[in-house]
């Protein structure tokens, strides 16, 4: 007669993790998962803010090169009227994309060299103002 012989595989009884080890091991992983959330957001609002500065300093170019194309005995004048004060109406007529509530205001101070300072003011997505002024010399 054969004889089978069976292997029996005995389980530990201490093996595998306790609930407080995996409570515990849970905590750990959702506090890192909560910082990187935090990184994530704060990277996603410094990503807007640049991009809204980018923008808000094409316009303030925009302006001046329509400034320097304009003739320097009519500069003075023509700012002082407000041709270059712009809402954001006036900036979408101008094919431009307005950022929330943007206005530009254009002021100039002496009289040879002229000092033009182009002002553009806008609020963020929390409601913020933010304003950005960018100043040059025209002779």
């Amino acid at each position: 007669m054969i004889k089978i012989k069976t292997i029996r595989y005995r389980i530990p009884c201490c093996s595998g993790l306790t609930l407080p080890e995996l409570l515990m091991a849970a905590l750990i992983l959702a506090y890192a998962l909560c910082g990187l959330v935090a990184l994530f957001v704060n990277c996603s609002n410094l990503n807007e803010a640049n991009r809204n500065t980018n923008i808000a300093v094409s316009h303030a170019q925009y302006i001046m090169s329509e400034i320097r194309d304009t003739p320097f005995a009519n500069m003075k004048t023509l700012i002082d009227n407000g041709n270059w004060d712009w809402d954001t109406a006036t900036i979408v007529n101008n094919g431009l994309s307005p950022l929330r509530n943007e206005a530009i205001d254009t002021q100039t101070t002496g009289t040879r060299p002229l000092q033009v300072t182009v002002v553009v003011s806008w609020q963020d997505r929390i409601g913020r103002n933010r304003t950005l002024p960018i100043a040059t010399l025209f002779q």
